[in-house]
């Protein structure tokens, strides 16, 4: 049996219960479709018990299988937007605050430029 992950072991609870919901969601689609849970972990390319712990939310499922469970209901498409770089507001923040630092720092060096020049004009 393999070790336990401490990435799997200490993941935060708003990721747990997002997967869960996913899972929930996922269950849904696969029964409006009338498919079983044979039939749906075939076509996925894994066995019923996996599929029983990705329909759970398991965060040992792989993402592999998530995505194309995703893509086997035709929704898959928004997967490449999920950390899309124009939505990392912290990122943006952190790029705002640098530029504001750089900026800083450049009027500093104009001005410490500038009082040289006027200091030698005299």
């Amino acid at each position: 049996m393999s070790k336990p992950s401490l990435a799997l072991s200490s993941l935060p609870p708003e990721v747990l219960v997002s997967l869960q919901t996913l899972g929930e969601r996922l269950a849904v689609a696969r029964l409006r479709r009338k498919e079983s849970q044979r039939q749906w972990a075939s076509r996925l390319g894994v066995s019923v018990p996996t599929l029983i712990r990705l329909e759970k939310g398991d965060p040992s499922v792989s993402m592999g299988v998530y995505a194309s469970a995703l893509w086997l209901l035709g929704l898959a498409d928004g997967l490449g937007d999920l950390a899309e770089p124009g939505k990392d507001v912290r990122a943006l923040e952190s790029d705002v605050r640098q530029a504001s630092r750089l900026r800083a720092r450049r009027t500093r060096t104009a001005a410490a430029a500038s009082g040289d020049k006027e200091g030698k004009q005299e």
